[in-house]
C-alpha cells in the first residue's frame, strides 16, 4: 500500500471510530500545489469535532505520520489538521453546511 493510501485509510478510520458523520476524500492534487487530498468530516458538537481531531492524531502519530499544523482546536467548529500530502477539514455541522467546502472543490474537479 502507498504510503499515502495508508494515512487515508487510518484517518478514514478514525474517523468511523468517533462517529464521524459523512466523511469524504476529495482528490486535490491536481488542482492545488497545497496538498493532495482534502478529507472533509462532521460532528455533531464541538466537543465531537475535537474527539474525532485528537482520535486522528491519536492514530496517524501511533503510525509514525506527524501533523504540520493544527488550527481551529479551541472553538472546535472547523477544525484543520495538515499532514503535508493530506489535509483533514473537520467540522461541526453547522459550519460544514455553511462553508459547503465539497461543492466549491467539486466544481473545480468536474
Amino acid at each position: 500500500m502507498r504510503e499515502v493510501e495508508q494515512k487515508l485509510s487510518i484517518i478514514t478510520k478514525a474517523c468511523e471510530d468517533k462517529n464521524g458523520i459523512d466523511i469524504k476524500t476529495l482528490d486535490i492534487g491536481n488542482l492545488t500545489p497545497i496538498a493532495d487530498y482534502f478529507i472533509i468530516v462532521s460532528g455533531n458538537s464541538s466537543t465531537q469535532a475535537q474527539g474525532i481531531a485528537n482520535e486522528i492524531e491519536d492514530k496517524m502519530m501511533e503510525a509514525g505520520y506527524e501533523r504540520i499544523s493544527k488550527d481551529g482546536y479551541q472553538s472546535g467548529r472547523w477544525i484543520l489538521l495538515d499532514f503535508g500530502d493530506i489535509i483533514v477539514h473537520v467540522f461541526h455541522k453547522e459550519e460544514r453546511e455553511y462553508y459547503d467546502l465539497e461543492r466549491l472543490w467539486s466544481e473545480k474537479i468536474d
